[in-house]
């Protein structure tokens, strides 16, 4: 809702994306008073959900993985728990695609050995990896880099690169292990190896009678991931919709005066503690006078586009059962999509019954021009791929184009050097907080665990 212009605010909480939203809840749940200003006239940031001739489809993140308990404990305080609903069994199985054709991931490093997704050469450099040498604690390693030295050439050309590109639709010769993998850089630090720290941390903490992590899946709900968001803006006491931030400012007393426009008409808050939950180019034009170098941090952080393309297909038309979660494309294959979700075989409810539900990803770092292409061309370069990778042998029934022209920032080599700048400003600058997915993970886990560190934080300097 929108509410009226509070002068005795605790919070401004500057954009209703989902770390918006989630650290304006947390600290209404504090009992701060908390008012969110966006400028777009909804909320929900890149998530948002469709209908169409009966089916579900996202405009945005398809699913989220179950990776930390916040998650269930946002569901129970918004009352939505029994809305969520998990991934099919059929969606545990993932695909690469290797010389043209669609090739089962292994579930399990039993199942590695049996694979037909990478040759007997490329087993055997796994049993080397405990052997290898971890990489001086100060030097930053790209993910390929990292990689092909742990992993071996081929695991990271068929595994880990179409994963990245899944992830951060990102080059992995770019972006940094330490600032987007950091567990996994962590277990190389700590046990000099990938594998053997697995497996040591597995003990140490059934030493230690702490629960073994289980493997996590993907979950959304009946009606789509924006059932998350909605319930989040609804619990939102006050949301002012079409408001431009243009100028924030700190008073002598420290509190903090924000301006900017609303419908055209000029606006004012007051705020002790302000957040910024913006991408990175709109903050650092925010912090500039107060923070110099916080802000050339934000300008340094790079975004993916991406075209999300949805088709609509007869079954009858497709000729691969689809059983699965989707396929990712290694950049070797030289296709032009970055991969394929089989939405309607994810979760059940999202097309009719004759009908399947296919989402591909264009563009991304590996190709950011064909993002920008129109929409028909995308549509034909879609369902050219689709008819040579799973058999789509007549035009799908539609399509419908989203396109994201900053879509997922990078965690690039030097990330997090801008991460340290901007730790620095919060640091000198008291009330001033950054909470928005090019920290601390791009995932929706991510963005939850991030709000509820956000709002501790204020939280905290406030006691």
């Amino acid at each position: 809702m929108s509410g009226p212009e509070c002068t005795d605010i605790d919070v401004v909480v500057v954009g209703a994306g989902l770390s918006g939203l989630a650290t304006a809840f947390q600290l209404q749940r504090r009992g701060m008073a908390v008012e969110v200003l966006e400028a777009g006239g909804r909320a929900g940031g890149v998530i948002g959900t469709q209908h169409r001739d009966g089916a579900l489809f996202e405009r945005g993140p398809n699913s989220a993985l179950d990776s930390t308990p916040l998650i269930n404990e946002l569901l129970d305080a918004l009352g939505i728990r029994d809305e969520r609903i998990d991934a099919s069994a059929a969606a545990a199985t993932r695909f690469i695609v290797r010389a043209g054709r669609l090739v089962p991931l292994p579930a399990s490093p039993a199942a590695l050995f049996m694979s037909a997704a990478f040759t007997p050469g490329a087993k055997f450099r796994l049993w080397r990896e405990p052997f290898i040498a971890p990489a001086p604690a100060d030097v930053e390693e790209s993910i390929a880099d990292f990689a092909r030295r742990r992993l071996g050439a081929e695991i990271f050309e068929y595994a880990v690169d179409p994963f990245v590109a899944g992830v951060y639709a990102g080059d992995p010769e770019r972006i940094s292990i330490a600032a987007a993998f950091p567990r996994i850089h962590a277990l190389e630090q700590k046990y000099g190896s990938v594998i053997r720290g697995q497996v040591q941390s597995a003990r140490e903490r059934r030493r230690n009678a702490q629960p073994v992590a289980s493997v996590r899946g993907s979950f959304s709900f009946r009606n789509g991931m924006q059932t998350l968001t909605d319930a989040l803006a609804r619990a939102v006491t006050h949301i002012a919709f079409g408001t431009e931030v243009r100028r924030i400012e700190r008073q002598a007393d420290g509190r903090w005066l924000l301006t900017g426009t609303r419908a055209g008409e000029p606006i004012a808050r007051h705020a002790r503690s302000i957040v910024l939950a913006t991408p990175a180019l709109p903050t650092a034009d925010l912090v500039r006078e107060h923070a110099a170098a916080a802000a050339e941090a934000l300008t340094r952080i790079r975004y993916a586009p991406i075209a999300i393309v949805v088709s609509a297909y007869r079954r009858a038309d497709v000729a691969h059962p689809l059983a699965g979660f989707g396929f990712l494309v290694p950049k070797r294959e030289q296709r032009k999509i970055l991969g394929t979700l089989f939405s309607s075989s994810m979760f059940e409810g999202r097309a009719p019954a004759d009908t399947v539900l296919l989402t591909s990803f264009v563009g991304g770092m590996r190709q950011p021009d064909l993002a920008a292409k129109a929409d028909d061309e995308l549509a034909a370069m879609v369902y050219a791929e689709l008819q040579a990778l799973v058999g789509a042998r007549e035009p799908p029934l539609w399509t419908d184009v989203t396109r994201w022209t900053r879509a997922i920032p990078q965690y690039n080599v030097g990330h997090r050097e801008h991460l340290r700048a901007i730790e620095e400003a919060e640091r000198q600058i008291p009330g001033l907080s950054f909470c928005a997915n090019y920290r601390g993970g791009v995932s929706v886990g991510d963005r939850i665990q991030a709000a509820r560190t956000a709002a501790d934080r204020i939280v905290a300097v406030r006691a």
